[in-house]
């Protein structure tokens, strides 16, 4: 190690990890002075300009960005710890909760469908999602990839989605922990959550809270340990899935199955877009690769493995449930235990609500690991105050990180019941994978200062005409439903789009290790699909989609965008002196 080197390390440890000062959360120039905050807001459209066409690389954000956290995390996974991270993070009360819900309002007996269009989609982006993840192996997921290809702003927002996202469902998550273990000690709904003399809904919930520090303070010991128990809770929620199916096929009765389609195949697709949300978490994967041994192996391994398997298993459960009962007679609370009591297993319901506790403990504890990791990078970045990416030297693990995230959905659990925001969760999930899609074709067909400004342009036609012929379809299933006339000019243009893209433009980076087959059709049909699920749900979601994404741009014009714009050109500036003194000596006396 060089002296210099270690003269830092002496320097970070006699600092501490537990520090408190300005510069560890607004080291930036604009932030020193009052005069420089003014200053910098009185050049916010400038600085806009330039965070909008300004890039990040591949080499910036695997390893230039780590040296803020100041110490490394450690690389202790597999390909076996990844798949069962991927099932922990997917698998948990949405299957047990959704199926019932959807199959009785809107898909019926075809719910097993609805699961087949949500994984059809979701494997779409898992294959898109791993190129990335094999390519930029970094905590940072896809907010890292769509620095790279899409520039800062745009990475913001997805970033405001994701984390709302994360948020919003690591609470829900956690109210529903307590609804499944009240069952499961049969005690009366709601008996575990205080009454308020507000509205007779509004109950607070400390078990909900309590588990997700729980969970915090299991993953801020170690990533490994972690994962074990993620493994144990996992490989008791498969079997009590596996219980699930068999006993549901052993009791099934064909007849129920008809009518298959009672709501038409416009119910099929609205609760495909709301079943979503039960294949949301796999892209937590993705966010491990700066602790995994063998990211260009084990990543697609992992991702792709335990999707599949996730895939097959929730078209099983929710054809045996339509199997065991006629959609109309589904319980929309709790489906699978009203079924098996409807067969005569009424001892079943303890069962289904233990596997459904295990899921939704896999859930918690995978989603203080990724949703950590995530935060750390956007820290490093200093979109939030870069104290968020520090790393403990002796746990290895992102601590200020994890309190954050942890702070935030333990309080949002304790006081709200999250059912006003439930469809958001789905529409900004959505959005990002639509985004990484749009980001894949971007990295594949261009690349800068190489890439003829001719083909950048027809890059950007083509990329809008799928992104608007997409929208189209959508716009006209939901406006009319029945009608086939605008299906005559929206699908057409989509395939000529992604037809143009594939014979006029010659790709310009070819993946190193692993990529996406059938680029440009495969990417360009996961933005159909995703852009379709989306048009699928009520517009509410979309105002407060709108409402949370004002609130995001208010913080990143006030704060964000300066603070990321002097951290790049300071790192310039570094960068010139360097080449400067390279120069110098290279000179000689």
């Amino acid at each position: 190690m060089s002296t210099g080197r270690r003269d830092n390390d002496e320097a970070e440890h006699q600092r501490g990890y537990w520090r408190w000062s300005k510069q560890d959360f607004l080291p930036e120039e604009s932030f020193q002075s009052w005069n420089n905050y003014v200053s910098a807001l009185s050049h916010t459209w400038i600085r806009f300009k330039d965070r909008l066409f300004s890039r990040s690389d591949d080499a910036t954000e695997t390893e230039e960005l780590k040296k803020q956290s100041e110490h490394d995390m450690k690389r202790c996974l597999n390909w076996w710890d990844l798949t069962w991270i991927g099932f922990g993070s997917v698998i948990g009360a949405g299957i047990f909760v959704l199926t019932g819900q959807e199959a009785h309002d809107h898909a019926g007996a075809a719910i097993v469908l609805s699961y087949v269009a949500s994984g059809f989609s979701a494997m779409l982006s898992v294959f898109c999602y791993t190129e990335f993840a094999v390519e930029v192996p970094s905590a940072g997921g896809s907010f890292a990839y769509l620095r790279v290809e899409l520039g800062d702003f745009v990475a913001f927002i997805t970033a405001g989605n994701i984390l709302l996202g994360s948020v919003i469902a690591s609470a829900a998550v956690a109210r529903s922990w307590t609804s499944y273990f009240t069952n499961l000690l049969n005690r009366p709904e709601n008996s575990l959550r205080i009454k308020t003399n507000l509205k007779e809904e509004y109950l607070l919930d400390p078990i909900a809270s309590g588990v997700l520090v729980i969970a915090s303070v299991i993953t801020i010991i170690s990533t490994r340990r972690t994962s074990f128990l993620n493994w144990i809770a996992s490989a008791i929620n498969t079997a009590v899935i596996i219980f699930v199916i068999v006993a549901g096929f052993i009791h099934a009765d064909t007849s129920n199955l008809s009518p298959f389609l009672p709501y038409g195949a416009k119910g099929v697709f609205q609760a495909a877009a709301i079943i979503y949300f039960a294949y949301g978490g796999f892209d937590n994967i993705a966010t491990m690769a700066e602790e995994t041994k063998k990211p260009s192996r084990d990543i697609p391994i992992g991702l792709v493995g335990s999707m599949f398997m996730i895939t097959v298993i929730y078209c099983l459960m929710a054809l045996s449930l339509s199997m065991m009962q006629k959609y109309t007679a589904i319980d929309t609370g709790a489906a699978f235990s009203v079924a098996f009591q409807h067969v005569g297993m009424k001892f079943a319901k303890y069962v289904v609500a233990f596997g459904a506790l295990t899921g939704m403990t896999t859930v918690l504890l995978v989603g203080r690991l990724a949703q950590a990791r995530y935060i750390t990078h956007i820290a490093r970045c200093h979109m939030i105050p870069p104290w968020f990416a520090l790393v403990h030297h002796k746990t290895r693990t992102p601590i200020n990180a994890t309190l954050l995230i942890t702070i935030v959905s333990a309080i949002i659990a304790f006081f709200t019941g999250l059912k006003v925001l439930s469809s958001l969760i789905s529409v900004s999930t959505l959005f990002v994978f639509m985004m990484i899609s749009i980001a894949l074709l971007v990295r594949r067909y261009y690349v800068r200062g190489a890439t003829p400004r001719e083909n950048l342009l027809k890059l950007v036609i083509f990329l809008g005409l799928i992104i608007a012929s997409s929208m189209g379809i959508s716009a006209y299933w939901g406006l009319r439903p029945n009608g086939w006339f605008g299906y005559t000019v929206t699908v057409p243009v989509w395939f000529l789009a992604t037809l143009g893209m594939s014979l006029f433009l010659t790709q310009q980076r070819v993946p190193r290790v692993w990529g996406v087959p059938l680029v440009p059709w495969l990417p360009s049909l996961s933005i159909a699909t995703n852009v379709f699920l989306m048009g699928t749900l009520e517009y509410e979601a979309f105002i407060r989609f709108g409402a949370c994404t004002v609130v995001m741009l208010i913080y990143y014009f006030l704060f964000g965008l300066h603070a990321t714009y002097d951290m790049a050109h300071q790192q310039e500036k570094l960068q010139s002196k360097v080449d400067h003194r390279e120069t110098i000596k290279n000179e000689g006396p």
